[in-house]
């Protein structure tokens, strides 16, 4: 046996003892057998998408429309933390003799009116304030004029008719905690109580980035809900007032969709826009691979949650050999973190033995060919 033909025996050898050939992922039919293997250990539901009715129903951005239940508070309501400003006006005999006082100063006769500037109270944690000679006040969740009138009553037969003002000197009640990509992050005072919630974010400077990547996220009473920036744009009523004691963060959150399989590219995807179908997906990928893929086989990986609120896997296949497919992939959503595959091709599996012959075979035919010219040479 010549050199040439036994090189060849064992590389034939050698390619026939290969349990598999290279290859890009499963072929469409084995996506579909093993997401409905009843023995795996995690189950999957698949999706044909073959009618509108078999597309998943859009989420419902007004989900967040629960923040716009609460009414908007008085704007002058006083909490803890918040501090008063507080002056007494007295006729004929003062209890507080000269301007600015201290508690436990003594009165006396001073004829006219004298206002009296008391220093600056701190509601404390529990909502109290003090007032001398008339002790503790539970003033938390009352209104500024509320609490002029529970001084001037506490005041009442200690002096002659006293009247009360009273100024939040510095509110923290009615305030938000703005932060994240934002111009000015900080605390923002609420002036009317009207304000919503691009109100806040155009006070606190706008905001910093592109909308399509951008998530507010508003904590409000020990709930939390995002709500992207171009839905708050888009649809108006989601742009629901501002509730004193909210957190609002911007967070700069890229949405991505990852392609696997046989496409014209293999990558992770940004979102060009707040919406991209799976028409666009697919372009943007490159389409199919002609000589890999199956049109036929296009699939997106997703996690969905059902009625309990549990998140399960689901597949759903497209066969985009079908002229409906089309029309029904520009109504298929993508999500963030979506996985678009492209199931490989059955019918490539003989041209790629051709293929991986044809390249083990090429260095031993160029060797040959070598070894003739010299040996032709040499004769």
């Amino acid at each position: 046996m010549s050199l040439k033909n036994s090189v060849c025996l064992a590389l034939l050898v050698s390619l026939a003892g290969c349990a598999t050939l290279p290859t890009s992922g499963p072929t469409g039919k084995q996506v579909e057998r093993s997401a409905i293997d009843p023995d795996t250990t995690l189950p999957i539901e698949l999706v044909n998408v073959e009618a509108s009715t078999d597309l998943p129903a859009l989420e419902p951005v007004a989900a967040s429309l629960r923040l716009a239940q609460l009414p908007p508070p008085p704007t002058d309501l006083v909490g803890p933390g918040d501090v008063l400003d507080i002056t007494i006006f007295e006729a004929g005999v003062t209890l507080f003799a000269g301007s600015g006082s201290t508690p436990g100063s003594s009165g006396g006769a001073v004829p006219g009116v004298q206002a009296q500037r008391m220093p600056p109270n701190r509601v404390d944690d529990d909502g109290d304030i003090t007032i001398p000679y008339a002790g503790k006040l539970h003033v938390v969740g009352h209104t500024v004029s509320e609490v002029e009138a529970m001084i001037r009553a506490s005041l009442r037969g200690i002096s002659q008719n006293p009247q009360v003002m009273v100024n939040v000197q510095q509110p923290i009640t009615n305030t938000v905690i703005v932060s994240g990509e934002v111009a000015r992050p900080g605390r923002l005072l609420l002036q009317t109580n009207r304000e919503t919630l691009s109100d806040v974010i155009a006070l606190a400077g706008g905001y910093r980035g592109n909308t399509k990547d951008l998530v507010l996220r508003v904590i409000r009473r020990g709930d939390s809900t995002d709500i992207a920036i171009n839905d708050l744009i888009e649809t108006p009523s989601l742009d629901v007032r501002a509730y004193p004691g909210d957190r609002l963060m911007l967070i700069n959150n890229p949405r991505t969709y990852s392609v696997l399989g046989a496409p014209g590219s293999v990558q992770q995807f940004p979102f060009a826009r707040s919406r991209v179908s799976l028409t666009e997906a697919l372009a943007t990928a490159g389409g199919t691979n002609p000589t890999l893929g199956d049109p036929a086989a296009i699939f997106v990986f997703r996690y969905v949650q059902n009625e309990q609120r549990n998140e399960v896997p689901v597949v759903y296949h497209f066969n985009m050999m079908k002229t409906g497919s089309y029309f029904l992939a520009q109504r298929f959503a993508m999500k963030d973190k979506d996985v678009l595959y492209f199931g490989n091709a059955a019918a490539n599996q003989p041209s790629k033995v051709v293929q991986l012959i044809s390249q083990l075979f090429s260095p031993i035919l160029t060797v040959t060919s070598a070894v003739q010219t010299v040996q032709n040479s040499n004769r």
